[in-house]
């Protein structure tokens, strides 16, 4: 027990150095380089000119984003697949992160474009999704292999009704190109600020429930014998897990598989101890959307390849190779 304690500190402590590592060089690198010493100065509020004005307004809020979008999506679906006991579910795949758009995009088209309208509509569209999961496996006692096919169908379903919207108002599909796709190119401080408290709210929340997760991951029997009301204890996460994913997705768009990657091989460092894996996956979920948007940004410069496409690159086939593993739902040894 000593040594797994000691490697799973070992493992964060150098999650944790990886990813201002990525934050560090996602402030300094793009079209204009700006030198260490240099951010340095601007961050402490005595550099000027215009390398002042690209890492304030561009690169920090950008870099913010991508650090919270990571963090929120990872640990949302730790929560999803601690929950639903099922290591293949992930916002994108089950249609968390489709109803959040939907939300978003309803949102828009009645002309909220900013600020924590956009935040709670993402909130709400995710919510009512996983919900609508939670019933469909509880309701039809479905296998775990049949909760992720009903999850890609709705999230079929929700994206086609986004479509519709965004064919009917022309306004709306301007706006939503690239959210529609993922990234942060477009990202502000309106948009990003309200998200990234109610990321740390629920942060804050699941960090001092990390027993009470556990307790609910082992089932409900166990959990009912110990005293726990586990109904109400699964909806408030699954609440928790679509506040975080709403959230991330009202401003950085649809970004696929990062709830899937990021778990998967955290588990496998940190174990299912939630108090050890939620935080393993924030900070590797934030290192991880940090770099993959430094690359998407410097691998064709000047031009800019959208992160989302990036990771919907590395996301198809990791969950392809998940899927064969654990096939049927449980794992193939």
């Amino acid at each position: 027990m000593r040594n797994k304690g000691k490697s799973w500190r070992l493992f964060f402590g150098g999650s944790v150095f990886a990813c201002l590592m990525a934050a560090g060089l996602s402030l300094c690198l793009g079209n204009v380089s700006i030198m260490p010493e240099e951010l340095f100065r601007i961050l402490c509020g005595t550099g000027e000119g215009m390398s002042r004005s690209i890492i304030l307004y561009a690169r920090l809020p950008r870099t913010i984003a991508a650090l919270s979008a990571g963090a929120a999506l990872a640990a949302s679906g730790a929560v999803l697949q601690n929950v639903l006991a099922n290591k293949l579910a992930s916002p994108g795949i089950i249609g968390v992160n489709a109803g959040a758009g939907l939300g978003v995009t309803i949102c828009c088209a009645f002309g909220a474009l900013s600020g924590y309208r956009v935040s709670i509509a993402a909130f709400a569209g995710s919510l009512i999704t996983v919900s609508a999961i939670f019933l469909f496996s509880f309701r039809t006692n479905a296998s775990k292999t049949t909760v992720i096919l009903g999850g890609v169908a709705l999230n079929s379903i929700l994206n086609a009704v986004c479509e519709s919207i965004t064919v009917l108002d022309t306004d709306v599909a301007m706006l939503s190109i690239d959210f529609r796709v993922g990234g942060f190119s477009s990202v502000s401080y309106t948009r990003l600020i309200p998200a990234v408290l109610l990321i740390l709210f629920a942060f804050v929340l699941l960090f001092t429930l990390c027993n009470e997760l556990d307790v609910v991951t082992l089932g409900d029997e166990t959990a009912q014998g110990v005293g726990l009301p586990v109904g109400k204890y699964r909806l408030l996460f699954l609440a928790l897990a679509a506040l975080l994913a709403g959230a991330a997705v009202s401003f950085a768009g649809l970004l696929g598989f990062v709830g899937l990657i990021v778990p998967h091989f955290a588990r496998r460092l940190a174990g299912n101890e939630s108090g050890k894996l939620l935080p393993l996956c924030a900070i590797s979920g934030a290192g991880f959307v940090t770099l993959c948007d430094l690359i998407s940004r410097l691998l064709f410069a000047p031009y800019e390849l959208p992160v989302g496409i990036l990771m919907s690159m590395i996301g198809g086939p990791v969950f392809l190779l998940l899927l064969i593993r654990y096939k049927g739902g449980h794992r193939n040894d």
